[in-house]
């Protein structure tokens, strides 16, 4: 048995342990914490994104069939948010293998982070009190878009703006994270078919088996948690994450 292979996978499997416990349960935050990861580390945005992407395709395929199992699955939003996502995931893949889309990102963060804030407020002062969401479409092509583009995005930019809108926390989690499947494996499928399989390094395989033990929770506790610490949560996620991007984007 290689142990020095072991202990070199260890921190990454504790890594995608603790970013799909958080996206599981809130909807939002695998891509973002284990890209901002490999980043760090020195890999290219483009290679992190395309690993990160290649993780995901495993993690949202359980983190999907444990929402359903869990009855967390609205499946006519689904079909909203899933065909869009797929067609802006396979934009955004593109733009980030031949673009530098890194200029935009601080307003996007900025705004997510008033989403968040705004939700905060909801969730601390309102009862809650469910609304269908109009605006769907749209905000599937600009996660999947953003998701491909930026490492991470799908989850703040669907499930921050669905909540605004007032639908059910945990229906928006448990969608947003089973339509993420086939945005993930669409991104995945067009960074392979234009930077190959390169990015998929030990760092990948520990974030890999981190997160596909961690779906299966991460869909419990977001079928158990009250509505309105869900909304409050997933608002302090979507601030910490978007102010620390901000921070690292203008540092």
């Amino acid at each position: 048995m290689d142990w020095d292979f072991i202990l070199t996978l260890l921190p990454f499997i504790a890594a995608g342990f603790a970013a799909q416990l958080i996206d599981g349960a809130l909807g939002m935050a695998f891509g973002v914490i284990s890209s901002t990861l490999l980043i760090s580390l020195g890999m290219p945005p483009a290679a992190a994104s395309a690993g990160v992407h290649t993780v995901e395709t495993f993690t949202t395929g359980t983190s999907g069939i444990s929402h359903i199992l869990h009855k967390n699955v609205d499946w006519r939003l689904f079909g909203r948010l899933a065909v869009p996502g797929i067609i802006g995931g396979i934009l955004g893949a593109y733009v980030l293998s031949n673009i530098d889309g890194d200029a935009v990102k601080p307003y996007v963060l900025a705004y997510l982070a008033a989403i968040g804030a705004l939700l905060v407020w909801r969730g601390t002062n309102h009862p809650p009190h469910h609304v269908p969401p109009k605006i769907v479409a749209p905000l599937g092509l600009a996660g999947g878009f953003l998701d491909a583009a930026g490492g991470g995005g799908w989850g703040p930019i669907v499930t921050g703006n669905l909540l605004a809108q007032g639908a059910e926390p945990r229906r928006v989690i448990g969608t947003v994270n089973t339509a993420e499947f086939l945005v993930t494996l669409t991104i995945s499928a067009t960074f392979v078919a234009t930077l190959g399989w390169a990015a998929f390094t030990v760092a990948t395989l520990g974030l890999l088996i981190g997160g596909v033990v961690a779906a299966p929770i991460g869909a419990r506790i977001a079928s158990r948690v009250n509505a309105k610490l869900l909304l409050t949560a997933v608002g302090v996620v979507l601030i910490i994450t978007s102010l620390y991007g901000i921070y690292r984007a203008i540092a």
